[in-house]
């Protein structure tokens, strides 16, 4: 299994974890096509939930993959998704409920942190 995989499988395993701490109900979607990596049920709302892994500060949007002829390289769409969960490989979770299309990048800083034992916080301005 590639590197990028298995970072990618551990902040799956992480949001899942972490949305269940809080009571929510989590689904996968059956595609790998889907611009999301999770749904998860609050209280009769669905959200879909993009997940990134990250080491530094800055998450990277895009969606590369390879096919017959190089790399494809996608930025999200307009609400394709609705939450945006982000694990640092210190562990350290985010959540920003909001999709941020059609950008490259964004910048993570403490009040986006996302305790699962603690109320969600928001940052509406990124």
């Amino acid at each position: 299994m590639r590197e990028t995989q298995r970072k990618g499988d551990i902040a799956v395993s992480q949001a899942i974890a972490s949305f269940t701490k809080k009571g929510w109900d989590v689904a996968l979607p059956f595609t790998e096509s889907a611009a999301y990596d999770l749904i998860v049920d609050i209280e009769s709302e669905l959200k879909r939930v993009q997940v990134r892994y990250v080491t530094g500060n800055c998450v990277d949007l895009r969606r590369i993959h390879s096919n017959s002829t190089g790399y494809v390289v996608k930025k999200s769409k307009p609400n394709a998704y609705d939450w945006l969960y982000i694990l640092k490989a210190d562990g350290k979770e985010y959540l920003v409920k909001k999709c941020l299309s059609g950008r490259r990048a964004v910048n993570i800083h403490d009040d986006l942190l996302f305790r699962p034992d603690k109320e969600v916080r928001v940052s509406e301005n990124e």
